[in-house]
């Protein structure tokens, strides 16, 4: 693995419900460049574990609603270059509805970042100085989203990308 750590500056890509669609998303990793992580978000857990076998990044994934019998913590807490993230499939928090519940846990856990999918919706939003990023999704279509984030002294940028076989 490749680390931009001793550059200053920590980068993550973000993917969620890639529902069997392995290989779209084994092309936006390609897509997005080297990173020190890939977080996988859920709804295919199949699909993190054949990532994980050929990404040369660290990968931290939790199983979504579509992951039957995952036995993987559905929350992670991870703490990225001394910012804490909040990482999570979503559908527990009722995000479909609104990000209500997922704030109150954020605020609850004193964490700057939160990352969730779920809606198949990719959005890039702060509420209550807590960063919230989606990266979408990868259709049956051919088409996906995901999130690269980037951490530099301090200071946290993020983006989405998209992708199209």
């Amino acid at each position: 693995m490749k680390s931009f750590c001793y550059r200053g500056l920590v980068k993550i890509m973000v993917l969620s419900d890639t529902h069997g669609n392995y290989p779209l998303a084994i092309r936006a990793i390609d897509q997005a460049g080297e990173v020190d992580y890939i977080i996988h978000l859920g709804d295919d857990m199949a699909d993190a574990r054949i990532i994980e076998t050929s990404a040369e990044a660290t990968l931290v994934k939790v199983p979504g609603n579509c992951d039957h019998g995952a036995t993987e913590p559905r929350d992670l807490q991870r703490t990225f270059d001394g910012k804490k993230f909040f990482i999570t499939h979503g559908d527990r928090y009722q995000v479909k509805a609104g990000l209500g519940r997922l704030l109150r846990k954020a605020l609850a856990e004193g964490v700057q970042v939160v990352l969730y999918g779920h809606t198949h919706a990719a959005s890039i939003e702060m509420i209550e100085e807590i960063l919230f990023i989606n990266p979408g999704c990868f259709t049956k279509e051919g088409t996906g989203s995901y999130a690269v984030i980037s951490i530099r002294s301090g200071t946290i940028t993020a983006e989405i990308g998209t992708i199209a076989a």
